[in-house]
């Protein structure tokens, strides 16, 4: 209870209040209607919806039985991994489960008996839609953390892979790179691939166990130490190019090259003390529903957003059917503090035969209420109330809408086409 109190304080300035409404109804002039917000699901603990893959296959250690030993203890090799017992069994559910106040459970690969042949092991978390982090990701290793691994991720359910950030006790010697520390990170670098020596040199096997990937200390240069301005951050997710997307994936992937060596080098008469053993990852985010939706829910063994502003998709990353007047966009924190929705609009247009299929209802003015119909048929136009899109004053209301006229206004990018009343055409030919 204590642990989970912990963590919930521990990320209380990340979920509180930020974004979770995605809409209300409001009263205006022309009756109430819905007012749409930028809006992201709550922070969920992650590890309670993934699924796991370790690889090679015969890394696990249990099959057959095998003893290992602790650095600590190098020569009293009593401890047994045998998986037919449950009591003795290491299985990769064990990362995942709930440990309480109980004895840790944990992962075990086999040992490094096979020297000088490497001991490498995959370790690949699943989510099979893009989330995104709101924390720190957070290994918990026993008997010693690797000294040298690498934690990549893949934004499109594992098919390609990236570095996300490198781990040795020499970054030099094991990568060619400069070792860095995210806190030190400028507000231009903080989404860089860098190589931390903090998490892999050798401080004791029950002393040191933790090894992270560090979400808040790059949060912390935008939001300040305590993430109290959060505001902040959220300019600049929008404003820094690759800052929002380098903290979203749909996999990540642990690549462990070398166990934990004790603080020395191998020792060939004893290579039972050299394996990968994680009890514990801990992986703090949310869904990624595109500022579209504040629900995120399972559906068909998958998280699914609950989309709003009338987007669909495992990430509402498109516009329903009928409401593409305008191209799909994400939703944007700016400006503070609701956001922009950027909803989807609905097609308001009246079907004719006599439509030529190039006639376009571009963004605003379709999502105003402006419509066609009969393009070439004068009498046969359906004219709404006013907008602005044609900037036709208190005294002209109506305002045509057609591909076929001069472009008077751009918004979002996309020139529309209108024309005040008093500038129509009194014969427009097919």
């Amino acid at each position: 209870m204590l642990r989970l109190l912990a963590l919930f304080l521990h990320c209380l300035p990340l979920v509180s209040g930020d974004y979770d409404i995605c809409k209300s109804w409001v009263t205006t002039d022309e009756g109430p209607t819905w007012e749409f917000y930028a809006c992201q699901p709550k922070v969920m603990r992650l590890k309670d919806y993934v699924k796991v893959k370790v690889e090679p296959s015969g890394i696990t250690c249990g099959d057959p039985p095998e003893r290992f030993c602790s650095h600590e203890n190098p020569y009293l090799c009593s401890n047994e991994c045998d998986a037919s017992n449950p009591d003795l069994a290491h299985p990769p559910r064990l990362m995942f489960d709930r440990e309480d106040e109980g004895l840790a459970t944990y992962w075990q690969s086999v040992t490094w008996s096979r020297y000088p042949s490497p001991l490498e092991a995959n370790i690949t978390l699943s989510w099979n839609k893009s989330v995104e982090l709101t924390d720190d990701v957070v290994v918990t290793f026993e008997y010693g953390r690797p000294t040298v691994m690498v934690l990549e991720k893949s934004l499109d359910n594992g098919r390609t892979w990236q570095p996300y950030q490198f781990y040795a006790e020499d970054c030099m010697e094991a990568f060619g790179m400069s070792a860095r520390r995210a806190r030190d990170m400028s507000p231009s670098s903080a989404h860089r691939v860098l190589c931390t020596e903090e998490y892999s040199r050798w401080a004791g096997s029950k002393k040191e166990k933790h090894v992270r990937f560090e979400v808040r200390d790059r949060f912390a240069i935008f939001a300040g130490p305590d993430l109290r301005n959060m505001d902040n951050l959220y300019t600049r997710m929008e404003s820094a190019k690759g800052l929002k997307e380098f903290f979203t994936f749909t996999d990540l992937r642990m690549r462990l090259l070398r166990p934990a060596l004790g603080g020395t080098y191998v020792q060939r008469e004893n290579l039972y003390k050299y394996f990968y053993a994680i009890s514990n990852i801990e992986v703090i985010g949310r869904c990624k529903c595109n500022l579209h939706a504040n629900l995120c829910t399972v559906r068909e063994g998958s998280l699914q957003c609950e989309c709003e502003h009338n987007t669909t998709g495992p990430d509402c990353g498109r516009c329903k059917k009928n409401f593409r007047t305008r191209a799909w966009r994400a939703g944007s924190y700016l400006p503070l503090p609701h956001g922009s929705p950027n909803a989807s609009s609905h097609l308001n247009m009246a079907h004719s035969p006599h439509a030529p299929k190039d006639l376009l209802l571009l963004q605003e003015s379709a999502a105003k209420g402006l419509s066609v119909s009969n393009y070439g048929r004068p009498r046969a136009l359906r004219m709404l109330p006013r907008t602005s899109s044609c900037f036709c004053g208190d005294t002209l209301p109506d305002c045509l809408i057609s591909a076929r006229l001069t472009p008077v206004w751009d918004a979002s990018g996309q020139k529309e086409t209108g024309l005040c009343k008093h500038h129509w055409p009194q014969h427009q030919s097919k």
